[in-house]
């Protein structure tokens, strides 16, 4: 049916902005939320109580962060063409999966990476292929420094391979900035 990506700022719009395209869709709305809830980060979960509140309540719910990659594929390949998935959002998502196998990471970093790659290409892929449309939130954290972890620094490079992969079969991309939505297949050109 078509993907399309919302990338940007911490606190730019692209929820906000998602949550408008997918109520026009005219679509069944499923949600796909990937943050781990953390019940010792009141800050956090004020976070995610927030997005609960600036969604329609109407909207399925699926809580993804304990999900098998397979598991959340699945739903994906399962969509329909009256279906429309939400992603908030691929950042979140790795953030769990990273954290959830922190050990390999520090056993055989490279080995890491190419599974976060490869689980972060597969997702991609069964996302653009999907008959349901797809709209999905990454967050932009490319424009910083180096960071000096190396879970940190994987983070950065698998969101922004991943991100790339997307972009490069999605019917849209949209970068939010200061609330505004910037069209990248209109005003960029493909590398």
């Amino acid at each position: 049916m078509g993907v399309t990506l919302v990338t940007g700022p911490v606190r730019s719009g692209k929820s906000r902005y998602v949550v408008e395209i997918a109520q026009r869709s005219g679509r069944r709305v499923s949600y796909v939320a990937t943050a781990m809830r953390d019940g010792s980060d009141g800050e956090w979960d004020s976070r995610l109580t927030r997005h609960v509140h600036d969604r329609p309540s109407t909207w399925e719910l699926i809580e993804s962060a304990s999900l098998h990659p397979e598991a959340l594929a699945a739903l994906f390949r399962e969509g329909s063409p009256e279906q429309c998935i939400v992603v908030d959002a691929l950042g979140t998502w790795l953030a769990a999966r990273i954290a959830t196998n922190i050990d390999a990471l520090e056993r055989d970093f490279a080995a890491f990476e190419v599974r976060m790659d490869a689980e972060a290409a597969d997702l991609a892929q069964v996302m653009l292929e999907s008959q349901a449309q797809v709209v999905v939130v990454a967050e932009e954290v490319g424009w910083d420094i180096v960071p000096v972890a190396a879970s940190a620094r994987l983070f950065r490079d698998v969101l922004g391979r991943m991100k790339q992969r997307l972009a490069a079969g999605a019917d849209a991309v949209f970068l939010v900035v200061c609330g505004f939505a910037l069209d990248l297949r209109a005003l960029g050109s493909t590398i």
